[in-house]
């Protein structure tokens, strides 16, 4: 049965130069906002021990150049950041921080009976008009909001919310179980072992190269007692690091897309781990390959995928002994008997010879089979 969904279509945006006077109008606007807004909420608990209750609407007559954006613009940062009040108070997140010029620069509007709409080559934003665009992909739905955003490299993106229908992929009566790893990114069930492409490493010695040459520019403006923002050869160079940065990000993202696309098409049920990856990055030795590896991303994306299309994902407990329990008999090894460096090793009580990682995958496998049909029992009211 066709499902409807929320679907963001990332765009990119090629502006005029006054266009992009007013997107830098934006986001300035958005971004003082935020910190004027979190300010006085900071000074007013510190005051009375109570929530500030204000709006950009307060600030308007004081700072009438905030009437030259968007209004929609203004009242999402209200809502982003009621919501992330509520993060931190409700659900442990952190406290809400104050937003830097040229770091991740973005605003988001609504679209208001066609306010925001597409051509086949230019998309139309609120207060700007119509922009020349390239689309990746067909735009089908309803476009809810639009998110501007601007790279360190320079690049402009509109992120399209839409309101679209998804058809839910076919049944393929085959279920797979993913043992996360390092040296290969994932081991399957089926015995597959899917490479880690380490793209981090790979482009480390042009990233380190130029974040040298980078760092030597600064030190001459330093020299010359000049502003980084004034040094052109500073900002050039500044420019060519946050586009190899930019390039691993794409190649990243673009790998853990096909996969778990792949990954859903195929199968019916996936069980994965569900690891404490925020847990796991503390440790220096492995922080560096642990967020190349981008697990956290990937199961985010085999989840929303699997909503979409009609698939189940399973998740695991992460203390589950995957590793050490033999998929043959049920066998449980102690910590000291399976050591990390071991990568095979044989079954004492049923002889089997298991690979590690692979062994690993259908014990997640078989127990993720069991919490989906403990699921759909629940669900279905049997129980």
């Amino acid at each position: 049965m066709p499902k409807q969904i929320l679907k963001a279509y990332k765009v990119r945006l090629y502006p005029n130069e006054g266009q992009q006077i007013f997107f830098a109008k934006s986001f300035g606007c958005t971004r003082f906002i935020w910190n004027r807004m979190l300010s006085d909420k900071i000074e007013h608990y510190n005051e009375h021990k109570t929530e500030l209750k204000n709006t950009p609407a307060h600030y308007k007559k004081e700072f009438e150049w905030l009437k030259e954006v968007d209004s929609l613009a203004l009242a999402n940062v209200q809502q982003n950041l009621r919501a992330a009040y509520n993060k931190f108070f409700k659900q442990g997140a952190g406290f809400p921080k104050f937003k830097k010029k040229g770091h991740r620069d973005s605003y988001t509007t609504n679209n208001q009976k066609g306010t925001v709409a597409i051509t086949d080559s230019t998309v139309k934003l609120p207060k700007i008009g119509h922009i020349p665009a390239k689309f990746p992909s067909k735009v089908s739905g309803l476009i809810k909001s639009a998110t501007v955003s601007k790279t360190t490299s320079g690049k402009y993106y509109v992120s399209l919310l839409v309101e679209t229908i998804v058809e839910p992929l076919l049944k393929t009566h085959s279920n797979i179980g993913i043992d996360l790893g390092l040296t290969d990114f994932i081991v399957l069930s089926d015995g597959t072992k899917v490479a880690n492409p380490t793209f981090l490493s790979k482009l480390q010695h042009k990233l380190a190269r130029e974040q040298k040459i980078l760092a030597k520019r600064r030190a001459v403006a330093k020299a010359d007692q000049r502003k980084l923002s004034d040094s052109r050869n500073y900002q050039k160079q500044k420019i060519k690091v946050a586009k190899v940065y930019e390039r691993i990000t794409n190649c990243r993202k673009d790998f853990l897309h096909k996969l778990s696309f792949n990954l859903i098409k195929n199968h019916d049920v996936i069980a994965i781990e569900d690891l404490n990856i925020k847990g796991m990055v503390k440790n220096r030795k492995l922080s560096k390959a642990i967020s190349d590896s981008s697990w956290s991303t990937f199961t985010t994306m085999l989840n929303y995928k699997a909503e979409w299309y009609g698939k189940t994902l399973v998740k695991i407990d992460r203390w589950y002994p995957s590793s050490k329990t033999c998929s043959g008999c049920g066998h449980l090894l102690t910590k000291a008997e399976l050591p990390l460096q071991v990568r095979s090793w044989n079954c004492p009580s049923c002889l089997q010879s298991n690979d590690r990682d692979i062994n690993a995958s259908i014990n997640i496998l078989n127990e993720g089979l069991k919490l989906a049909t403990l699921k759909t029992v629940g669900a279905t009211g049997l129980a």
